[in-house]
């Protein structure tokens, strides 16, 4: 009997030599993984530095706007403080009055 016996290491070195490959590409799949990672969140952070520039614009415009109309508006009331009051009770009174008549339509049955 011309029996061929296999030594105990003979296995290993087969598992060793076919996991080494497969390690290698895994490595490298991880890497490209990694550079691509890399490669989106450095684009979203220029995404994100540019929209902060243009926010930063638009928010400097909208101060401006809202400064002049707080000030134009703080002229007027010192113009005409009766009348400025008069407009202001009745914007109160319509208010109000817009609360009143939507709670008596949300608690009719």
């Amino acid at each position: 009997m011309n029996e061929r016996r296999q030594s105990p290491q003979a296995p290993a070195a087969w598992s060793q030599a076919q996991a080494d490959p497969a390690a290698g590409a895994s490595g490298s799949l991880l890497e490209n993984t990694r550079e691509r990672a890399a490669q989106a969140l450095e684009q979203a952070a220029e995404k994100m530095r540019a929209l902060r520039e243009g926010m930063s614009g638009t928010a400097d415009a909208a101060q401006r706007r809202v400064q002049h109309y707080a000030g134009a508006t703080s002229r007027y009331i010192a113009d005409q403080p009766v009348r400025a009051a008069l407009i202001a009770a009745g914007i109160g009174a319509l208010v109000a009055a817009v609360v009143v008549l939507s709670r008596r339509r949300s608690h009719r049955p």
